[in-house]
C-alpha cells in the first residue's frame, strides 16, 4: 500500500505545505439536500435533492522539532509560520488544492474552519483541527437572441464545432446568406464566404435567394 501524502497548495501549486505529521484520521462528510414536504391529506413526503459539496475534516499538529516516529520529513517549517501560511490562503478569499496520495484524493477546496492552540507539555507545537469544504467553480452561460425571436444559450468556453459542414444547402423559405451561414458554418458573419461561391447562381445582389435553390458550401 503507498503511503499517504497530506498536502494543501494554492492552485498555481507557488505555494504548498506538506503536514508534517499525518492526521490519525480523515473524516468525509458526503449527503444530498433533502426537503420534506406537508400535504394536506396525504402526509409528509420528502423530496430528494441534489447531493451537496463534500466536506472533509482532520486533526493533527505542527511540531517545533523533528522527530522520526511520526515526522514525514526534517526541514519543518516553523509551527506558527505554517498557521500564517494557511490564514493567509483564507484572507485571499480563494481555493486551494487538498492532495492526499496513496488516497487518490485531489480536490480543489476552501477552508472552512482553522482551529489551533499550544498545550501544556507540548511547548512550541502547535495543534490543530482542519474543515475544509469541496470547491466547485460556477460557470456562467449567456442567454442570446436570434434575429427570429428565439433565445439561445450560448457557452463561451465550448469547444469549436468540428462538425463538417454540408458541401450544399437547398434554400427553404425565410432564408437569408446570414442564416445559412449561421446554420452550416456556425457563423452568420461568414455570409460573404457562401456568396463568393454562389455569386453566379444568385447574381449582383446576395439578397436575391430563393427557396429551392442549391448554394455551394465552404468546406
Amino acid at each position: 500500500m503507498a503511503s499517504l501524502e497530506f498536502w494543501l497548495s494554492t492552485l498555481d501549486m507557488e505555494e504548498r505545505l506538506w503536514l508534517p505529521v499525518n492526521p490519525e484520521q480523515i473524516s468525509v462528510k458526503s449527503s444530498h439536500g433533502y426537503e420534506d414536504v406537508k400535504v394536506t391529506q396525504l402526509g409528509e413526503y420528502t423530496v430528494i435533492g441534489d447531493p451537496e459539496l463534500k466536506v472533509y475534516s482532520f486533526s493533527s499538529f505542527f511540531p517545533r522539532d523533528y522527530h522520526p516516529g511520526y515526522c514525514e520529513y526534517e526541514d519543518l517549517l516553523a509551527p506558527w509560520k505554517t498557521v500564517e501560511l494557511i490564514e493567509g490562503w483564507m484572507a485571499a478569499r480563494r481555493p486551494i488544492r487538498l492532495t492526499i496520495t496513496g488516497a487518490e484524493i485531489k480536490k480543489q477546496v476552501t477552508v472552512r474552519s482553522f482551529q489551533y492552540s499550544e498545550r501544556a507539555g507540548s511547548p512550541g507545537d502547535v495543534y490543530y483541527d482542519l474543515e475544509l469544504k469541496q470547491y466547485e467553480e460556477v460557470q456562467f452561460r449567456q442567454i442570446e437572441n436570434t434575429d427570429y425571436g428565439a433565445a439561445v444559450v450560448v457557452d463561451r468556453d465550448a469547444r469549436p464545432d468540428s462538425r463538417v459542414p454540408p458541401k450544399a444547402y437547398v434554400v427553404i423559405p425565410g432564408d437569408t446568406l446570414w442564416k445559412i451561414s449561421q446554420r452550416t458554418l456556425g457563423k452568420g458573419d461568414r455570409w460573404n464566404e457562401i456568396y463568393s461561391l454562389n455569386r453566379q447562381t444568385i447574381g449582383k445582389n446576395p439578397n436575391s435567394i430563393y427557396p429551392g435553390q442549391k448554394l455551394v458550401i465552404p468546406s
